[in-house]
């Protein structure tokens, strides 16, 4: 009977080992299959950057190039009204129209040239013929108050002489003429400038090209 007892105790004590090894392994096993089937955990605010490998990039503006520029400085010509400011003689401030030999009358000085001068110019003539016999170191100003037409001619409904209005272009002073005939090139032009020493100069330009006092615009015909 003692036998039999330490028998059994012996097997309990052989069969409990195994029994702890085989669910240590078995444990270690499944905390490795969830430790590679799991995916890695991110914070619910986190978002993920945009990829932006193959993103468009925006859309640069086009500039517009025209074939004519306006001038800096204004040179006044026949047909242009200005505004002479003389400070502290009222007598002699007033209102003034460049005649069509670029001529200008003003009181005491009688005609003095305007056309080809810039405002500034004007003024600084103004100066000289009033200082020192007139005026004691005069203070004038010059303000174009009103341009020189500009003239349209060819392929326009109604082609002639127009009111200039600051920053016109070429398809604008078409607009005022009443648009285009049906033979009328629609895209390129010529514009006939005056220069500074009288000479007249030839531009071809397009349609967004600034026109100017006194320019010529021809609107072409186109050759079908």
């Amino acid at each position: 009977m003692q036998t039999r007892q330490i028998l059994r105790t012996v097997k309990v004590s052989a069969i409990v080992p195994a029994i702890l090894a085989v669910v240590l392994l078995s444990a270690q096993a499944m905390a490795q299959s969830a430790a590679q089937g799991a995916a890695p955990s991110q914070p619910l605010n986190q978002r993920s950057a945009p990829n932006t490998t193959n993103a468009a990039a925006p859309a640069q503006p086009s500039g517009r190039s025209a074939a004519l520029k306006a001038d800096d400085s204004y040179r006044l010509g026949s047909g242009d009204r200005v505004r002479v400011t003389v400070y502290g003689q009222p007598e002699l401030t007033g209102e003034y129209a460049v005649d069509g030999g670029g001529q200008m009358s003003y009181p005491l000085v009688g005609q003095i040239r305007a056309g080809g001068l810039t405002a500034h110019e004007l003024e600084q003539a103004l100066i000289g013929k009033l200082s020192p016999n007139y005026l004691k170191n005069p203070s004038i100003s010059v303000e174009v108050l009103s341009y020189r037409p500009f003239y349209i001619v060819g392929e326009v409904r109604t082609p002639g002489s127009y009111p200039f209005v600051s920053g016109m272009s070429v398809l604008n002073a078409v607009a005022l003429a009443g648009g285009f005939t049906y033979r009328a090139r629609e895209n390129s032009f010529y514009v006939t400038r005056t220069a500074e020493d009288g000479s007249k100069n030839k531009i071809t330009a397009g349609a967004d090209a600034t026109i100017l006092p006194g320019d010529i615009i021809t609107v072409r015909e186109r050759y079908f």
